[in-house]
C-alpha cells in the first residue's frame, strides 16, 4: 500500500490523470501478475494505491504510462510517499 499527498488540488488533478492513463494501458495490454487499485481520498489531495503482486516481477515496470507517472512525481507531491505491507483479512470482490 502506498499513500501520498499532492501539493495542491491542481497537482492532484494532474496526478489523477496520470494514474488513469496507467489503468487505461493496463486494461489495453493486460499484463497480469497483479491486482491494483488507486483511491483519491475525500480531502481531494491524498492518494492511496493498493497493489497485490501475484508474481515476483512488477508488471508496472513495462507500462509506459507508469514511467510517465514517475517522471514528475516529486514535483506533484508534498513529501515522500509512505509504503506499508498489508495482509488481507477479508475482502468482497476485491481480489477476484
Amino acid at each position: 500500500m502506498i499513500q501520498y499527498t499532492a501539493k495542491s488540488t491542481e497537482t492532484a488533478d494532474e496526478n489523477q490523470d496520470l494514474v488513469e492513463r496507467i489503468f487505461a494501458e493496463l486494461d489495453a495490454d493486460d499484463p497480469g501478475g497483479m491486482r491494483y487499485a488507486t483511491f483519491r481520498l475525500a480531502d481531494g489531495v491524498t492518494f492511496v494505491h493498493v497493489v497485490i503482486h501475484e508474481t515476483d516481477g512488477n508488471p508496472l515496470d513495462h507500462i509506459s504510462a507508469f514511467a510517465e507517472f514517475q517522471k514528475g512525481f516529486g514535483d506533484r507531491v508534498g513529501g515522500p510517499p509512505s509504503f506499508s505491507d498489508a495482509t488481507i483479512v477479508g475482502s468482497y470482490r476485491f481480489t477476484g
